[in-house]
Order: structure tokens, then sequence, then C-alpha cells
């Protein structure tokens, strides 16, 4: 089965109920459930443990008059900014920054993110964040890595997703959502637990994105963005427990989420359909198919869309995909005499990188070409 329909088959069962409670355990079967239960405590060893907090950063970022728009971080301890020195150096933080200089207003961020959190606990951060701020113009939400590593069932960790977009939504927020990292990229990570981290994490960024565009957000496609300059240069881009980002690894993330955000919250004068770049793969397609492109080339975003007023075709909810980011960064050689020697990264984004054009292993398995209304 090809990933486009896993994610329509994931998210319609979150949709409608059901799940078994962890994540792939009836394919395994008991003995292979036991070696990857091994392999899990082994990297979490390799790992080490983890117990900082992240700094604070709600607040005012930038100067200028009027009122301040109000943005929301939720999530895990990426979302929390677990790895920075202070709050600026935060996701949010930089979110918030970069949507004041573009919007020429202040910007007021409140972070209900926990370290550890799982979709699940998604509820009860958007009823703290709505309590706090009634009326929010953006919300982020960064989700998914605990979800693959606890094992939980990808139908339930999306149904927690999509009922908090949703909530989101009818607070008058415009939502982006930073889609499941590629947890395969794990060095300290063995086969076969590492080939099937890779397998869940992208069909959960798949069926998250579904999901929450179907609910009316936006995904923008995380997958291994940081794997590049994360495997060059880790004591940069890694934070001093090797695991977490460092400033400078959120400062990367932070910079693909930032167009969607400025997108969403009508900062920049743009017209989407007419603005496609067909040569890059853009294109308004079923947001399964949608997903499935997203997952293979990381920064991707997806945003819900029309097509001559019908908001769903035969394969579900339409969807634009867009390549905000049109240059990839400049990297920078490592100099011996200054920069110190490189261990094997340990981190959640190193590996391999591959052409994110180029299909393989489980994502070769797509579904047979159809026509996409508007290519």
């Amino acid at each position: 089965m090809g990933r486009a329909r896993r994610a329509r088959r994931i998210a319609q069962t979150a949709a409608y109920g059901g799940g078994f409670g962890v994540a792939g355990i009836g394919v395994l079967g008991v003995v292979g459930y036991g070696l990857i239960k091994a392999e899990a405590l082994m990297a979490r060893k390799a790992v080490g443990v983890i117990g900082e907090e992240a700094p604070e950063d709600d607040g005012l970022y930038g100067a200028a008059p009027g009122a301040p728009i109000e943005l929301l971080v939720l999530g895990d301890s990426s979302a929390a900014g677990l790895g920075a020195e202070v709050g600026p150096q935060t996701i949010g933080g930089i979110l918030a920054t970069g949507v004041s200089a573009f919007g020429g207003r202040r910007v007021r961020l409140t972070n209900v993110a926990v370290v550890g959190a799982v979709s699940g606990d998604l509820g009860v951060q958007v009823a703290n964040a709505l309590d706090s701020v009634p009326a929010p113009d953006a919300a982020v939400i960064l989700i998914g890595t605990n979800d693959v590593t606890h094992r939980i069932d990808k139908s339930i960790a999306v149904r927690h997703l999509e009922a908090a977009v949703r909530r989101l939504r009818d607070a008058g927020a415009e939502v982006v959502v930073g889609t499941c990292p590629d947890l395969g990229a794990l060095q300290p990570v063995a086969q076969p637990l590492r080939a099937l981290a890779r397998r869940w994490s992208r069909d959960l960024a798949a069926a998250q994105t579904v999901a929450v565009v179907t609910a009316g957000g936006r995904t923008v496609s995380l997958g291994d963005i940081l794997g590049p300059e994360f495997a060059q240069r880790p004591y940069e881009m890694f934070s001093h427990d090797r695991f977490h980002p460092s400033p400078a690894g959120y400062a990367r993330a932070a910079a693909v989420l930032l167009p969607t955000l400025c997108s969403a919250l009508g900062l920049f004068d743009e017209d989407v359909v007419l603005g496609l770049d067909r040569s890059r793969g853009e294109r308004v397609t079923p947001v399964s198919r949608a997903a499935t492109s997203a997952v293979r080339d990381p920064g991707t975003e997806v945003s819900p869309t029309e097509i001559g007023g019908q908001t769903r075709g035969p394969l579900g909810r339409w969807a634009v995909v867009l390549h905000r980011v049109r240059r990839p960064f400049p990297t920078r050689t490592a100099d011996p005499h200054t920069d110190p020697p490189t261990d094997p990264p340990t981190g959640p984004h190193t590996g391999p990188h591959t052409d994110p054009h180029t299909p393989s292993g489980d994502d070769a398995q797509s579904e047979p070409a159809e026509h996409s209304a508007g290519s």
C-alpha cells in the first residue's frame, strides 16, 4: 500500500475511531516487538538522559505601536525550545521576532509546549492557551516525535492533533503545524529499528498533513530538514546534550516555518494559484498526494485550497503544495584550526542526505499517477 493511501486510511481511522494504541504491534508480532524494544533501550542509553528545562520565551517581541499579534506555540520539546539558552533563541522566539519584522507590529508569544509531550497532550495545551489568549491570531504546533518513540498508534495521535487544530481554528487562529521529523536519521538507533522509525515517522507526518489540512490548517514538513547541516557541523547545530538542536539549529528550522506563518497571517501580498512554480513540483492536488510529496521534500508547505468553489474532490480535500524556501542555505566548510573535531553525530536529524525528489524504499510504493487539478 502506498503512503498516500496509508495517510488517508490513518486520517479516516482517526476521524471515525479505532486504533490499537501501539504503532505497528500487529505487524511486528511478539518476537519483533521484543527486538524493537531492546533496540530502543540501547538507543536511549546511547543518547543519555535529558533533564533540562527549556528557557522561558513568553512575552512581547518587536517594537511598534498598536495591538500586538497574538501567537501561540504548542507541542513537545522542540516547540518548547529545549537546547536553546535564552527565550529569543527558541522556535517561538525566532518566529515571533520574524513575524514582528514582516508585520511591523509587536508580537505577544504564549508558549504552552511541554517537554516530552505527545499528541494526546495537545487538548490540555489548547485549553491552557485559550484560557490565557481567548482570541489568538496564529498558533504553531510541533508534535509527533514522542508519539513515534512511545509507539502510540498513529490514528490516535492524528485524532488528537486534528481536534487541537479544529479547536484553535474555531477560536479564530491560523494554524501552522511542523510535521513529525524523520526519526530514521537517529544515529544511535540500530537496524531494524532505524528502518521502522523512518517508516513510522514518515507515515505519521503524512497522516498529520491530511488531518491538519482537512481541519483548515497548514503544514510544513520538517523531515530531515536539518540533516545536512547537523551531519557537517554537529558542534554548531546540536546543543550540549548532542540530541536537541542548538540555537543555530532552531534558527534553521524556524526559517522554513516563518514564510508559511507570515503568509497565514496575511503579511505577504501574494496570489498562490498564479504563483505556482510547476517546475518545482508546486501544484493543486488531493491532500493525500500532497502529504506524500511533502514527506519526501522537507520544507514543503501544504495548505487547503478550492477548485471551482469546491473544497473536495473524489480523493478528498484539495490542497496546494508550495516551496516557499527557494534556495538551500549556504554551507560552511569546517576549519580544522578553529572547529573542534567532529564525532559521529548522535541527534535526531542526522544521517545521509538523499535527493528528496527521488523516492526510495517504502516511498517508492506510490499510487498510480492520476490527474491533479490545476496541473
